[in-house]
């Protein structure tokens, strides 16, 4: 008797012990998978993102639930390969991310819903192990930046073009680029027009006529791309620029500002100036690789250009600059 008493005794202390243990880990665990945040979308002018800042831990799924309050949004990560799902108003639409890095990512809507679309970008704080690598998007400290490059500094050229300059014609002369010229630092960093001058200066080209030389300049930079990332350049230039930029890069997309300047600021918002011609050679041809990947990352100061530096991969941005440059220099082939 006394036998089974004692162990009847231990075996309602293990029960105990086991209930409180999994207690405690039901709790922990809870706590590390039951995190869900509501985000309603509305119109920029009427808050964009609410909330627009959120905060996750690494590893933990974030659970989502996203709602369109009010016309058809869109929902994405930056530099994530998540795809971007739609916000039909009224519907609500769940999702759940897990971030295997620390750091601070940007999500924005993919869908053009109106003026100030461009305002509608959101954070998420993803905290980790303190001595973990962070994500930083693309590079700690940009080209530009290192370059020492005044993005706001005007960079307009005195250039007087018949035609547009032909990377077809260029390759068919008979001139060999130096190899000293043949760099992608000279791609990058030199601006067309300087690169114009150093080949105008060079010996082996005092037969050659200064339109010659910028069909030899568009062969050099065309040989810098390939078919491929053109293409792929130019469906995220349609998908995020054209509207503001136009579909033929000159500045004339749906969603520009007017040129005369007349606006409302609650319609424009910051938006001062109108969005960049891509087509004025006098601006484009005074403007290097490296101005241009500046100016997508940071966005526009004084203008409705977005930042695109936590969006955008470096490859994206790549195949983006690829695609405006062939504004100034057609591809070859003709095919886009």
């Amino acid at each position: 008797m006394v036998i089974r008493r004692l162990m009847g005794e231990w075996s309602a202390r293990l029960f105990l012990i086991l209930l409180i243990a999994g207690l405690f880990a039901a709790i922990l665990f809870g706590r590390r998978t039951a995190q869900a945040v509501e985000i309603h979308a509305v119109m920029p002018e009427r808050g964009g993102w609410l909330p627009g800042n959120l905060t996750a831990e690494v590893n933990v799924p974030l659970n989502l639930r996203l709602i369109s309050d009010d016309v058809l949004h869109g929902f994405a990560v930056g530099q994530q390969p998540w795809p971007a799902v739609d916000l039909v108003p009224g519907q609500m639409t769940e999702l759940t991310l897990t971030f295997d890095e620390p750091g601070t990512y940007t999500y924005y809507c993919t869908r053009w819903c109106g003026l100030n679309h461009w305002r509608m970008r959101g954070t998420i704080e993803v905290k980790g192990e303190e001595n973990a690598p962070s994500f930083t998007g693309p590079g700690s400290q940009p080209p530009f930046m290192t370059l020492g490059l005044d993005l706001d500094q005007p960079h307009e050229v005195e250039v007087d073009l018949d035609r547009p300059p032909s990377a077809d014609l260029g390759e068919k002369l008979d001139f060999t680029i130096p190899t000293r010229f043949a760099t992608r630092e000279i791609y990058f960093e030199e601006t067309p027009y300087q690169f114009w001058q150093d080949l105008r200066e060079d010996p082996g080209t005092v037969s050659l006529s200064d339109i010659e030389i910028w069909d030899l300049v568009a062969f050099v930079w065309q040989s810098e791309t390939t078919l491929e990332s053109l293409e792929f350049g130019q469906r995220l230039y349609d998908q995020n620029c054209a509207a503001c930029h136009g579909e033929n890069g000159d500045g004339d997309g749906v969603m520009a500002m007017p040129e005369t300047g007349d606006y409302e600021p609650e319609v424009f918002g910051e938006s001062l100036m109108p969005p960049g011609d891509f087509t004025d050679s006098q601006k484009m041809l005074g403007a290097s690789t490296a101005l241009l990947q500046g100016k997508i990352m940071r966005g526009g100061m004084g203008t409705g250009m977005p930042y695109w530096g936590t969006i955008f991969t470096d490859e994206e941005i790549d195949a983006l600059i690829d695609y405006i440059w062939s504004f100034q220099f057609p591809f070859s082939n003709g095919e886009l």
